[in-house]
């Protein structure tokens, strides 16, 4: 049985993780039980992204200063599963999170673990400025990070007040009201400018929200990144419908 363990550590110290389906074959088993009980052994992290999905070695990860490593894409953290890590950034938050500011940091979907976090009581939500904000539990602390937060001006950053499930239905009327006034470039370029102020998944929950082709939004974002915008076009070069030739008179 050791020369299983040296088996997994072997591969794992070779390809920096591996997924669980992987680990099983390398050890020629179909259990699960047998594949955890020799990680447990080596000592193990599981990555808090891909749901979980793929296993390193604890020895492993370079953490950075807020505890988290990332290989090909995929995301390890010091404080353990994507529950727990969230459970610390917002307990460690001056001002505690919103959902975008988490997926900012972690790069992952951030609304439902903290929404389940909240549901369990783990953590604690208040609408401050319109926008729902993530924060600690313990009441001290709660007003430690509630104070700057409510000190900061009002930003006019759409984010959960506009896309989460308890939006502001005057906010969101609104904002429609003015999308459907602008034309086809500055629609392109607001929901661009939307998605960015969003950070990670903001052109998703953009296009989702405004009835956009996730690719009009993404191409609104790069035209704002790209630098100065010609005012006077609203298409593209060559978009548009081609003029007809003039023809000589008979």
């Amino acid at each position: 049985m050791a020369f299983a363990s040296e088996v997994l550590h072997s591969l794992l110290r070779r390809h920096q993780m591996a997924t669980l389906h992987e680990l099983k074959h390398a050890l020629g088993t179909n259990s699960t039980m047998t594949v955890f009980r020799k990680l447990k052994a080596l000592g193990y992290r599981t990555s808090y992204s891909h749901r979980g999905k793929y296993y390193t070695l604890a020895e492993i990860p370079r953490f950075d200063e807020q505890g988290l490593w990332s290989y090909r894409g995929v995301g390890f953290s010091r404080h353990g599963n994507l529950l727990d890590t969230a459970q610390y950034f917002v307990e460690q938050a001056d001002s505690g999170l919103t959902a975008s500011e988490l997926e900012a940091l972690l790069h992952v979907e951030a609304k439902e673990p903290l929404l389940h976090l909240y549901r369990q009581q783990r953590i604690e939500r208040r609408q401050i400025g319109g926008v729902y904000v993530y924060l600690s539990r313990q009441a001290a602390r709660q007003r430690q990070q509630r104070l700057p937060r409510e000190a900061r001006p009002v930003s006019g950053e759409i984010e959960e007040s506009l896309l989460t499930a308890a939006p502001l239905p005057e906010l969101k009327a609104a904002i429609l009201l003015f999308y459907s006034l602008l034309d086809e470039r500055q629609r392109r370029l607001y929901a661009g400018l939307e998605a960015h102020k969003l950070g990670h998944g903001g052109d998703r929950k953009l296009a989702e929200f405004l009835g956009l082709d996730l690719h009009t939004v993404a191409r609104g974002r790069r035209e704002l990144l790209a630098g100065p915008i010609d005012g006077r076009r609203i298409r593209r070069p060559g978009g548009g419908r081609k003029p007809a030739e003039k023809k000589s008179p008979p």
